[in-house]
């Protein structure tokens, strides 16, 4: 039998990181590092939690320019 990923939602993923105490400064900060250090697993990270393309390169962008 074929086991079948379940994908984590970004309202999920979310949750997570704001049941650590993560705001959304500190949410953009994750992703500022995640760009910073690993950029195409930044974008597999993405497209894995379903956003669309257009969702994915505002985050990606927004990143790119906290990160200067």
């Amino acid at each position: 039998m074929e086991k079948k990923e379940r994908k984590v939602t970004v309202e999920e993923w979310t949750s997570r990181f704001r049941a650590l105490g993560l705001d959304d400064e500190m949410m953009g900060h994750w992703h500022t590092l995640f760009e910073r250090e690993n950029p195409s697993g930044h974008q597999s990270f993405l497209e894995w939690l379903g956003l669309p393309e257009e969702r994915i390169a505002q985050v990606r962008a927004k990143s790119t320019e906290a990160k200067k």
